[in-house]
């Protein structure tokens, strides 16, 4: 099989497990009793497999599932992110210039098959918005990864205004994947069936709250140089938006809902299938979409199978597959 797909939603954890073996609190890495490493995170511990860490079995990955090139993320939802800048900043500066020079490979079997987003330390803006312009000016990589909790509400997504100052200036992609904002503290976990209520019922309906975010704050237009992704397909956005239509038009201010500027933004399909995205591509349409794995936190055929899958034409799965992202990633340089 000859690769052609663009995963653009993956994560990857080298560069930055040495600094989490040095610490002793969540966020870690420790070893297990078999000495295979496990990654603590705020909430739950997970035993790491090569996918992690090891390029080399990334890449066999991509090329069993037809993957060209995999925008590797900096890991968001572990927290590092948002620890205090003392404790943290370094590694991230460390993890970006790694990235950075995984991505920019000019020979053997890297190169040109990654792209990837830095993470910022947030925890002081200064330092954030610092590291967001060294992470396109010089790094040359392609963006950065940023909380979702800061937007779930107008309110704080305020604070990222520096941030996004310095996304636009440089032309940046901005990925919004769930996380922490500094401060926050993880979420008690549900009474009964925590890991579907939590990982699934409740994460899908916040990203909708994100995508909202977005829209009714006009980032897009503030900020037109910027690319922002949405991940999972703006959660349960698309199955709500009739919904949202009606209301729109039932109560104050009686004014039709803006769906034609959710097509400001690009959404990928990671851990998703097919009857999702089928939805999608009638809501977002195929050019606003991109097939995204989630590799190396899921790996099983129905998510790397989801654009085979679904009943859409041949040109509608070759824009997901490749189309938008090729377009996404030039206009990153």
């Amino acid at each position: 099989m000859t690769p052609t797909a663009f995963d653009m939603h993956s994560h990857y954890y080298g560069g930055l497990v040495d600094d989490l073996m040095l610490r002793h609190e969540r966020p870690n890495v420790s070893r297990g009793a078999s000495g295979q490493l496990v990654l603590n995170a705020m909430t739950a511990s997970t035993e790491m497999s090569d996918g992690y860490t090891d390029l080399v079995a990334r890449l066999a990955y991509m090329d069993a599932s037809g993957i060209a090139t995999q925008l590797l993320t900096f890991p968001g939802a572990l927290g590092v992110d948002v620890m205090p800048v003392a404790e943290v900043g370094k590694a991230i500066c460390r993890y970006n210039s790694h990235l950075a020079g995984i991505c920019h490979a000019s020979s053997g079997r890297f190169a040109g098959r990654f792209a990837g987003l830095g993470g910022l330390p947030l925890a002081s803006m200064e330092a954030a918005t610092a590291e967001m312009s060294r992470i396109r000016r010089e790094l040359k990589l392609a963006g950065a990864i940023l909380p979702g909790n800061y937007f779930l509400s107008l309110d704080a997504v305020r604070a990222l205004v520096p941030v996004f100052e310095a996304a636009n200036s440089t032309g940046a992609l901005l990925m919004i994947h769930p996380g922490l904002m500094p401060g926050e503290a993880p979420p008690a976990p549900f009474t009964d069936t925590s890991v579907y209520r939590a990982s699934v019922l409740n994460l899908q309906a916040s990203l909708a709250q994100m995508v909202m975010t977005v829209l009714s704050g006009g980032l897009c237009e503030t900020y037109p140089n910027i690319t922002f992704q949405m991940v999972n397909l703006g959660g349960t956005l698309p199955f709500v938006l009739e919904r949202l239509e009606a209301v729109a038009l039932s109560r104050p201010p009686y004014t039709a809902f803006p769906r034609a500027s959710l097509r400001g933004m690009v959404y990928d399909c990671a851990s998703l299938g097919p009857r999702a995205l089928e939805l999608a591509v009638k809501v977002f349409g195929a050019d606003r979409i991109m097939m995204g794995t989630d590799y190396p936190i899921f790996v099983p055929d129905q998510v790397r199978n989801t654009v085979r899958m679904a009943e859409l034409g041949d040109a509608d799965k070759a824009m997901i597959l490749h189309g938008t992202a090729e377009r996404v990633l030039a206009r990153m340089g």
